[in-house]
């Protein structure tokens, strides 16, 4: 099978995770990507492929004589988002793609190149939509066929290579990805997620990322009789947010530029929950974000004249970058294998955060390579056969420099 063959044939097993869900992984579905994985690996020459805790790992022997070369890690997660209906994806296929708008013609949705100016350079591609029902899953199982392309070629060309080691991991979308990986089970001395974006993207700079929640407690008090008695914790819950910058907010920024981002509240006179994440690619500016919660919840508390509003933080992940630049050969390597590609290479830091993050930290240096496509996590998510195409040569060419 060829990549676009393989994408296709991995996105129509549905495998959203649950948030909600405490088992790992999250959601059934995710083992039957698992099951079908482990046994397209077998089938392709991998060995040792087990699967653990709902985690998938796999490896190809090094070549006779490049057993002391790098032994390097391809990581891919498995599920999809939750943003938006990733269940019976049907997927749009435009061959020779003219680089005008798309109807999406589930939904009648339009995928616009006035919103989306990037899918001019896919004019001439094979176009891979959704059909405006349903998300497409590129996210991340075109980072697995990438993978499995790549490790197929490598196999049936006969290409001289050091020890691969190949993870998919399930929940990644659920901040879970990492949470189980097998760090030493898995033996490499360094590896690759491939969960980005358009093809000559490396990414090795995330947001620090802290979870924020803020219960406000209040006095419910018969409207008819509440005239110096009741406390609307609805109403100080809108102040707190208030106090905090406007325009550090996710419609307002890009690039290296932090949020405070308001992701969900829960609210009666009596008590309000207001959950909120941070973002910011700076240690320190992520702490003065943190702190800035605390220091509103004071003086709200002093303004009342009692303990109403309380604060709980928790670092979820962090920047990986001060793990990615003692071993920058990573990255100058990544950037060699892109050019090699034909593909002119860009570093861009995420505005998210990646399984390679934690992994980072965790012993396993790990910065993210592109698989392709764009607008992911919802109706508008797209990829082309010839942008996977591209990501595969990246990968095949990685390995190589690694054999050097």
């Amino acid at each position: 099978m060829s990549v676009t063959e393989k994408f296709l044939s991995y996105i129509k097993i549905s495998s959203p995770s649950d948030e909600n869900s405490q088992t790992c992984p999250s959601t059934a579905c995710q083992l039957d990507v698992a099951n079908f994985l482990a046994n397209e690996m077998k089938n392709i020459g991998l060995e040792n492929i087990r699967i653990k805790e709902g985690y998938v790992y796999a490896e190809l022997l090094a070549t006779k004589g490049y057993e002391d070369k790098t032994c390097l890690g391809l990581i891919a997660h498995m599920d999809t988002a939750t943003d938006f209906n990733g269940y019976d994806i049907k997927p749009q296929i435009i061959e020779n793609y003219n680089g005008e708008d798309v109807l999406l013609k589930g939904s009648g949705d339009v995928l616009s190149v006035s919103e989306f100016p990037q899918l001019k350079d896919f004019k001439g591609h094979t176009l891979i939509t959704t059909d405006g029902t349903s998300l497409l899953g590129a996210d991340d199982k075109s980072g697995i066929a990438v993978i499995m392309q790549a490790v197929e070629d490598i196999i049936k060309n006969n290409i001289p290579h050091g020890k691969i080691v190949v993870g998919f991991t399930p929940d990644e979308e659920i901040g879970r990805g990492a949470d189980l990986f097998d760090v030493e089970g898995f033996g490499a001395e360094f590896a690759y997620t491939v969960d980005g974006g358009l093809p000559g993207e490396i990414e090795y700079e995330n947001f620090n990322a802290v979870s924020a929640k803020i219960t406000i407690s209040g006095r419910s008090i018969h409207p008819g009789s509440a005239k110096g008695q009741m406390i609307n914790s609805q109403r100080i819950g809108i102040e707190f947010d208030s106090m905090l910058p406007e325009f550090e907010r996710p419609e307002y920024t890009e690039n290296f530029e932090g949020f405070f981002h308001l992701i969900e509240t829960q609210g009666s006179t009596e008590k309000t929950v207001l959950e909120y994440i941070l973002r910011d690619h700076d240690g320190e500016k992520i702490k003065q974000k943190e702190k800035l919660l605390y220091d509103v919840a004071e003086y709200l508390n002093k303004k009342y004249g009692r303990e109403l509003v309380k604060v709980e933080t928790k670092l979820s992940y962090r920047n990986m970058k001060e793990q990615i630049l003692p071993h920058f050969h990573l990255i100058e390597n990544a950037i060699k294998a892109t050019e090699q590609a034909g593909v002119t290479p860009k570093s861009v830091a995420i505005r998210g955060g990646t399984d390679g993050a934690r992994l980072s930290f965790m012993g396993l240096p790990c910065p993210n390579l592109a698989t392709g496509g764009m607008n992911f996590h919802g109706k508008y998510e797209c990829t082309t056969k010839e942008n996977m195409e591209v990501c595969v040569e990246v990968v095949k060419n990685i390995i190589k420099i690694y054999a050097q």
